[in-house]
Order: structure tokens, then sequence, then C-alpha cells
């Protein structure tokens, strides 16, 4: 683990030849989290192979529909009426992604808005692997007080002007990610890169707009009719255990908000050859939500039971290495 700063803002003259050759730093503001929320304003900085900028890009997107939360992202109605549509910068987006690793801060949550705005247009968003700045950020050992972004930020001395702006949040990510690529090159960690999966099952079912306009009123889209998933083929391994893989046949229960819609990551869970519990007893393996202290019936028992939780990031990154069922 690499927890000297000095280090971290280092360049080191033998560069891993494993790491990718460019870096598209993603930041998009949405209207909100659920699978038919939109895309509002997106920001793409370029970045080379050591981590150096080479451009930046920014534009407002027409989500067809609410703006959602406006106290959080400021943009109105009245902004967004006049801005593109996504099929509009569909391919200018794709451009500045093609060829690159999508780095974000929660990547989980930017590649599946991403790949659901160009599922509805038809297309494939041209990415093939993404990096969370969280996972590398504890890949790093940063001494960080949580994962927040402006946490990472003040860790490495970067001013926030504008949060919650797509294009002040992707330069601020590309300048902290500059100094953790360098200390991961420096220790020769390897880098925490995820196979991004483009969407082909998204349908669209065109809604009319509520009457009130109210945030929350549209129901555009489905990700997939709802079924029955089924048994689990592989036994119970036991609890899942810190710094280990996942193995085939835990049980895992989620709880609270996610980034990610609940039924994909459900969904991610069983083709890893998980058992999705819908509660907690005694045979859970792990907990997974981003609220460990909510006070949920789910995390009261897992606590009672001693049942290792871990947050929505950690959770995509064990998704990634799970370890086959004996036999």
């Amino acid at each position: 683990m690499l927890e000297d700063r000095a280090t971290a803002v280092s360049s080191p003259t033998q560069w891993p030849a494993a790491y990718p050759q460019g870096y598209a730093v993603v930041d998009v503001e949405t209207t909100g989290l659920a699978r038919d929320d939109r895309i509002i304003s997106a920001a793409v900085y370029r970045l080379d192979a050591r981590g150096e900028v080479e451009d930046h890009w920014y534009t407002l997107v027409n989500p067809e529909r609410d703006p959602g939360p406006v106290w959080i992202h400021g943009l109105t109605s009245e902004t967004l009426a006049g801005a593109p549509l996504f099929a509009d910068i569909a391919e200018e987006f794709a451009a500045r992604l093609e060829g690159r690793v999508l780095v974000a801060h929660n990547a989980v949550f930017d590649w599946q808005m991403i790949a659901r705005e160009y599922a509805r247009v038809r297309r494939e968003a041209p990415v093939r692997q993404r990096l969370c700045t969280i996972a590398l950020s504890k890949e790093l050992g940063l001494p960080l007080p949580n994962h927040k972004l402006e946490s990472l930020a003040a860790h490495f001395g970067v001013v926030q002007q504008r949060a919650h702006h797509a294009l002040d949040d992707a330069r601020v990510l590309a300048e902290a990610f500059r100094p953790s690529l360098r200390a991961a090159a420096a220790g020769g960690v390897r880098l925490p890169l995820l196979e991004c999966r483009p969407l082909t099952e998204w349908s669209d079912r065109p809604v009319p707009r509520q009457a009130s306009g109210g945030y929350g009123g549209y129901r555009t889209g489905g990700w997939r009719p709802s079924r029955k998933r089924p048994a689990c083929p592989y036994p119970n391994p036991g609890r899942y255990e810190d710094g280990k893989r996942l193995k085939q046949g835990m049980r895992v229960a989620f709880s609270g908000d996610t980034s990610t819609e609940r039924e994909l990551l459900e969904d991610r869970a069983v083709e890893a050859g998980l058992h999705v519990a819908t509660s907690i007893s005694r045979l859970t393996s792990l907990l997974v939500t981003n609220d460990p202290d909510s006070g949920t019936s789910k995390t009261v028992k897992a606590r009672q039971y001693g049942t290792p939780i871990v947050d929505e990031a950690a959770f995509g990154q064990l998704l990634g290495d799970v370890e086959p069922a004996d036999g």
C-alpha cells in the first residue's frame, strides 16, 4: 500500500508496460439515479498514458423530461430546452471515449448512465474498460476520511470551484487521477480495471409528460421483463473474508440506495454464481450497502450476526474476480 503523498506526486522513470495508453476522465450529471433517468450534462478530459491532459469537452444534453434535482446540479428546464439531444452528441461523445479507459468517481454509475443512453439510440459506447478512482484510492491506501470526490481532491490539493458541475468535477478528477496514476506506477500497483459491457436489452416506451411536471414522473424504458431467478446451483461456502475473493454460492444481500439499479446489481451477482438473498440470516455471506450506519433491519441484523459489510464500489470490484465453486 502507498500512503506517502510525496510518492504519489512523483513520476516514475520506469512506466509499467501493461498500463493503458490513454484515459477518458468522465463526469455526467443526471436527472436522478434510477434506470430510466437521463444524462443532462457530460464532460470528458482526455489524458495520455501518464495522465497528462490532452484536451477537454463539455456539453449540455436535453433529457426530454423533468431535469430532476435542480438544487444539486443547477440545470433548469429552461436551460436545457435548447440543448442538443443525446442522439445529437453521441458521435462526438464516442470520439472522446474511443480507445481509452473510462475513468470516473464511482465509475459503475457513470458507465451505466452512458451505456443506457447509447442503447436508447441503438448504438454502443466504444469503451471496453473502466477504472473507478474510489477503487484506485483503496488500492493505494490513501488516508481519506471517506470516498467523496472532495476528499480525494483535498488529499492532492486540488481546489474544486463548482461541485456537481460536470466540467469542473471532471477537471478535479483528472487532476487527482494524475498523481494517483503515478503513485500506482511507482509502486507497481495493478490498476483495478473492469470490463464495460454494453447494453443490448434496452427498450423504450414513450410516456407522456405528467401534468404536474414533477420530478420522477417519467418511466421511459425498462431494463428487462421481470422474472423469477433460478436457484443458485452452488453450495454456500460460508462468509466472505476481507481481503479474499468472493466464491460462487455465497449468499449476498443488499440494503439501501445504490448508484446502480438494484435489479442490475442482483443480475450481475447471479451471473457470477452468487445467491441473492432477500433477508439477513446467520448463513448470509455478505451485505452490500452504501450506508452501514443507517439502522435498517438488514444492517442491524448483519451486525448482530457478524455478517461482513462492503459498499457498492467494493462489491463491484469483487464481482470482477469471483472464485469458482469447489468441484
